[in-house]
């Protein structure tokens, strides 16, 4: 029995070549991994060269170096002569598995990329979104944290956010306050109109440019109204709006200017 075994046999048949395989998919998998990991890092510096949120930086390197160790496992085995197929039809059959237990997830999660990419706010920004109106605290890869006027803390989705209208109440430097005062039709149009004006001129937050608007907008039916409409900075629109709505009607007060409310004369026939 012992004499026909053939040595010489076995070791080129078999083992020769096996450890010509295993060698190779060693060396496949160690320079693979040296590789993925400087692919890795040079990846995070042109993120962080590109100002990207440091969220999305940490997570797009996480998953370019789960994508890249699976290739790494992949090319050993298939140089290993493990049939790879099936393995990348089961990797595929558990991804779409999990995409589609995950939906709303991944949703979210692509939205909130879009929202640190594209920054249609930030960190301190008055915005309404998703139904809500707050100033932004924070931005994460899944949900965002809103703080609304009267201190609430509100977690949206990123997908309710990104999937709606998005306005900006704080990109802008500067806003313009609309507002509607109306006088009786009694009244001097013109003595009102210089009331208004004089208040807007001795308010330093209101802008010389662009000029204010002071406007007879509408003939109602119980009042002459006026459109007024002052720019101010961004961070001065609620002091200004609520000091001139104040402001204007004591001055209104003062010179005997009335503010009516609606009303309905009825006349009959006898």
């Amino acid at each position: 029995m012992f004499e026909s075994f053939d040595l010489e046999q076995l070791t080129n048949s078999y083992l020769i070549p096996w450890g010509i395989n295993i060698t190779f998919a060693l060396v496949i998998f160690i320079v693979g991994k040296m590789v993925a990991k400087g692919i890795v890092s040079v990846t995070k510096k042109m993120l962080g060269k590109a100002k990207m949120d440091e969220i999305l930086i940490n997570f797009v390197s996480s998953i370019l170096s789960t994508v890249l160790l699976l290739f790494i496992i992949v090319a050993a085995l298939d140089q290993l002569g493990v049939d790879t197929t099936s393995l990348i039809a089961l990797l595929g059959a558990a991804g779409l598995a999990v995409g589609l237990a995950l939906q709303g997830s991944l949703q979210n999660f692509a939205a909130g990329v879009m929202l640190i990419i594209f920054r249609p706010f930030k960190a301190g920004d008055f915005v309404e979104a998703g139904g809500v109106s707050g100033v932004v605290e924070n931005i994460s890869i899944f949900s965002s944290i809103f703080r609304t006027g009267d201190n609430r803390e509100v977690i949206i989705p990123n997908g309710a956010i990104y999937g709606g209208t998005i306005t900006n109440f704080s990109a802008r430097e500067t806003r313009r306050v609309d507002m509607v005062f109306g006088i009786g039709y009694g009244d001097d149009i013109r003595q009102a109109k210089e009331v208004i004006r004089g208040i807007l001129e001795n308010d330093a937050r209101i802008l010389k440019e662009p000029a204010p608007l002071i406007a007879v907008g509408e003939l109602a039916d119980s009042s002459v109204n006026f459109n007024v409409r002052p720019w101010v900075k961004s961070g001065d629109y609620w002091g200004v709006k609520f000091d001139l709505t104040e402001e204007i009607k004591l001055a209104f007060d003062a010179k005997g200017i009335s503010i009516p409310y609606p009303q309905m004369d009825v006349h009959t026939d006898n």
